[in-house]
């Protein structure tokens, strides 16, 4: 695993940020993570000639979720926070953020890669929300599927928590564009279509793209976080199931 969570560097002159998920192979969702995320975002932003994004991963797969550690009692709290306060930036970045998605994509990864703009990915990627398998739901899915895909593909997904292809992603809207080489897709995407643009009119043309929603999603996700936190997590089953999967055996519900 490398001692850096994310890679960092601007290409096209400036024009594209890239951001490279380094902690193959599972790439987990944790703390470190998303402070890397946030940070980098952070700071690249106010660049004027900033046109896009390029979000992609080290290694087969872009990520196998959040770290449960960090989501159990006495940490759950601020984990959510953080990883909330990211996908709020996200989803609120001036510019395209381009995501380009191989393997798994589960759980706090698809959450990240959620809060993005414009999703590639290979035909057999797995994206899935399977935290209900553990006991728990996706606040941040919760707020952003239903948006993207529409209500009843998103519940679907959020309640049986099963994965679907990036094949079957592309049908339901989830995924833009199915390619054997995202990354080279989404390349080829900011080539043709965002480097020749003005920035300035990129940024005018997201900010009008997403007015209404961005309102939509920034107050529902905190009403989301408090059931998360003051209800959820207050339940039986919610702990049994994290602590279950970090056992590795199965969860024993009492259905409260």
């Amino acid at each position: 695993m490398s001692d850096t969570p994310l890679k960092v560097w601007h290409e096209r002159d400036g024009k594209l940020l890239r951001l490279r998920l380094n902690t193959p192979k599972a790439n987990i969702v944790d703390a470190a993570m998303i402070v890397a995320l946030d940070e980098a975002l952070d700071k690249a932003h106010a660049k004027h000639e900033l046109r896009a994004v390029l979000l992609d991963h080290e290694g087969s797969h872009f990520s196998f979720g959040a770290s449960i550690q960090e989501h159990l009692p006495g940490n759950y709290t601020a984990m959510l926070q953080i990883l909330h306060r990211l996908v709020l930036r996200m989803f609120e970045y001036p510019v395209p953020i381009l995501v380009a998605i191989r393997g798994q994509c589960l759980g706090g990864g698809l959450e990240v890669a959620c809060a993005g703009h414009l999703f590639f990915a290979t035909p057999d990627a797995k994206l899935g929300q399977p935290e209900i398998q553990v006991g728990v739901f996706p606040p941040a899915a919760s707020c952003l599927l239903p948006e993207r895909i529409g209500l009843a593909q998103a519940e679907d997904l959020i309640y049986s928590g099963r994965s679907i292809t990036g094949e079957e992603a592309g049908r339901i809207g989830l995924v833009n564009s199915v390619t054997e080489d995202p990354e080279a897709a989404a390349l080829k995407y900011f080539d043709e279509y965002l480097a020749p643009r003005s920035a300035a009119v990129i940024r005018l043309a997201v900010r009008a793209a997403r007015q209404d929603v961005v309102s939509r999603v920034r107050l529902k996700l905190t009403h989301v976080e408090a059931l998360y936190i003051d209800e959820l997590m207050k339940t039986h089953d919610a702990v049994e199931g994290l602590n279950a999967f970090l056992a590795k055996r199965a969860p024993v519900w009492e259905d409260r």
